[in-house]
């Protein structure tokens, strides 16, 4: 009986009536008899079937987890539309049948895995069996599989991917989500996220083979194959020695009496941190010992996610005023991402994405300027960001006279962008995504918490040296490339309908197919929709950056120089906005950029309820 049968007999018949209920019967009988070998699963499916929660199994069973941002991510569970045991196999053996169609050297060049600590007792997943479990269907095929005998930071994945010359990877992890989630992303050969139509692709093969292989189950593989090996040491010593590549100040670093705080958000990220400081020459950072070690319960903090601010690094903080610290990082629990926060007369500032990026683009190109070749070619320089993040960048590059791209958001655009430019001898020195995600240097086609980290703590020594903070410092470089002052936020929607009608609702606003010219007193000059592919600011009213059906879009441009954008998020129930006002250099108030921003996101934008705010648009 084929496991298709499962959600075939659960949508044909309606959710009531005599039939409805032995159809669901039915659909569940093959679902826990032919799919399911973990036991608390299956007792989460049988639940719901005994107390009567027809509605919610038909939520569970009769719809699939799509790729989203380069994989899967949801919630740890039962069902098609959880990350579990099943839907982790089913994904595996869509990947395996897609790779063997590109690579005909697949079973030479081999697959890596990684995973990080999160885990959930209730459903029996973890992050290290669902990895053990993605080795399996590989290694059953008689795949090489680079399986990390513990957890790793995420960059790891993609950086072995491309020091092995592997054909592709996993990274089991939620990075900041909440406990209850887990996620399944995938780098292609090149070493950055994929993207489409890869990404479409695999989703059709996964289609066509949704019952378990032969072996697909046998997680203890990965112990007993002689196709699997162990990367880890390889790999970290590889890295770590990579890093140095951007470290320009050893010698300050070796001499310096700056302290740094360490937070690693109970997760993968404080071993790492530790031997990155040590490869600069630092002293190690001095770890928050509450969020030292992997809890995936991240029992100290309301979220795991350092993006939040000072709420959520408060331990952090006070740590660093015991001990004399004027810095503190912290990586979110995948260490892909970094927060910062410095000292200031007795309050701390914790920098925003943008602000962050404004110091480490100041950076990069300071550090590739004074150690270049006579020879070098600024021209021949890029740094990229995506298109919701701040444009600091590109006032930069143009003072500077190096190159400055765009991107669509996501890292899986900036790394493939990136691999594009390398590919055709440029040289690309950083790139980032206002939310706290950095790519210092290349060695890591994706955003990198470790590596920024340890640059952030060399940079704050130089500026030390020259009597000067991080938050100074930022001051300057806005005096001498104008003042870039920006306003993001979100607001949770958990309900997809509700976010559509939100996003219907701007593009067809007092009539159909047209944008609001207002939002409050401000007026709306141009609209671009990633959505749709429409740019009023082009000659053919076409988006120059590609089309993105998959996600909802809209940035208004307003005639005072403002640019807003309304998104959705291809990880979390998120409804995200960015306002951004930039102002020459010698325009010096910082109010009135800012008081603009921020007026447009609170007036643009709807706040708090997004239900409500479906209603009131």
């Amino acid at each position: 009986m084929s496991a298709l049968f499962c959600c075939a007999c659960l949508q044909t018949f309606p959710a009531g009536g005599e039939e409805g209920s032995a159809a669901l019967k039915l659909g569940i009988f093959v679902y826990l008899n032919l799919l399911l070998q973990n036991q608390k699963t299956k007792e989460q499916i049988e639940s719901l079937l005994q107390n009567g929660k027809h509605k919610e199994l038909r939520d569970r069973l009769c719809c699939r987890l799509t790729f989203g941002t380069a994989g899967l991510r949801s919630a740890m569970g039962a069902g098609f539309c959880y990350i579990n045991d099943l839907t982790v196999i089913q994904s595996t053996q869509g990947i395996y049948k897609y790779l063997e169609r590109c690579f005909s050297d697949f079973k030479q060049r081999g697959f890596v895995v990684g995973y990080d600590t999160r885990g959930q007792v209730t459903s029996n997943c973890s992050s290290k069996k669902l990895a053990k479990l993605t080795a399996a269907v590989l290694l059953a095929k008689d795949v090489p599989v680079y399986f990390f005998s513990t957890y790793v930071p995420t960059p790891f994945v993609p950086y072995a991917v491309q020091q092995l010359k592997a054909v592709a990877g996993v990274m089991i992890t939620a990075s900041h989500n909440r406990k209850e989630d887990n996620g399944y992303k995938v780098y292609w050969e090149n070493g950055a996220q994929i993207t489409s139509p890869h990404d479409k692709e695999i989703i059709k093969c996964i289609e066509e083979c949704v019952e378990p292989w032969n072996g697909s189950w046998n997680e203890n593989l990965v112990d007993t194959s002689p196709l699997r090996q162990d990367p880890l040491k390889k790999i970290c010593d590889c890295y770590m020695e990579d890093l140095k590549r951007i470290c320009y100040h050893r010698e300050l670093n070796m001499q310096t009496n700056l302290k740094f705080v360490h937070t690693s958000f109970h997760g993968v990220g404080h071993d790492y941190v530790q031997l990155a400081f040590k490869a600069f020459g630092f002293q190690p950072p001095i770890p928050v010992p509450e969020q030292k070690d992997p809890d995936p319960d991240f029992s100290t903090v309301r979220c795991p996610n350092p993006e939040e601010g000072e709420s959520v690094l408060e331990l952090s903080l006070r740590l660093a005023e015991k001990e004399n610290a004027r810095v503190v990082v912290a990586t979110d629990p995948d260490a892909d991402r970094l927060a910062v926060a410095e000292q200031q007369n007795g309050c701390w500032k914790v920098f925003t994405g943008n602000e962050l990026a404004a110091l480490f683009g100041w950076w990069m190109f300071s550090c590739w300027k004074e150690n270049c070749s006579e020879d070098a070619d600024v021209k021949n320089v890029y740094m990229l960001a995506t298109t919701v993040s701040s444009k600091i960048l590109r006032a930069i590059a143009l003072k500077e006279g190096f190159h400055f791209e765009e991107t669509l958001p996501g890292f899986k655009w900036i790394g493939s962008r990136v691999k594009d430019l390398l590919d055709n001898g440029k040289e690309v020195l950083f790139a980032f995504e206002e939310s706290i995600g950095f790519m210092c240097g290349t060695s890591v086609l994706d955003k990198d918490g470790v590596s920024a980290a340890v640059v952030i703590a060399e940079m704050a020594t130089y500026l030390e040296g020259k009597n000067l903070t991080l938050a100074q410092k930022l001051i300057e470089i806005y005096e001498t490339y104008g003042y870039h002052i920006s306003k993001t936020s979100y607001f949770l929607c958990y309900d997809p309908p509700t976010i559509k009608r939100i996003f219907e609702k701007l593009r067809n606003f007092d009539a159909p197919q047209s944008y609001p010219k207002f939002c409050g007193i401000y007026n709306i000059l141009h609209v671009r929709d990633i959505t749709t592919g429409y740019d009023s600011s082009q000659p053919n009213k076409k988006s120059v950056l590609p089309v993105s059906k998959s996600s909802q879009m809209i940035t208004f441009t307003f005639q005072n120089g403002c640019v807003a954008t309304l998104r959705t998020s291809g990880t979390e129930p998120k409804i995200k906005y960015y306002a951004e006002m930039c102002a020459l250099p010698e325009q010096r108030s910082v109010a009135g950029p800012q008081a603009h921003a921020v007026g447009v996101a609170q007036v643009g934008v709807p706040g708090g309820d997004a239900s409500a705010a479906a209603s009131e648009t």
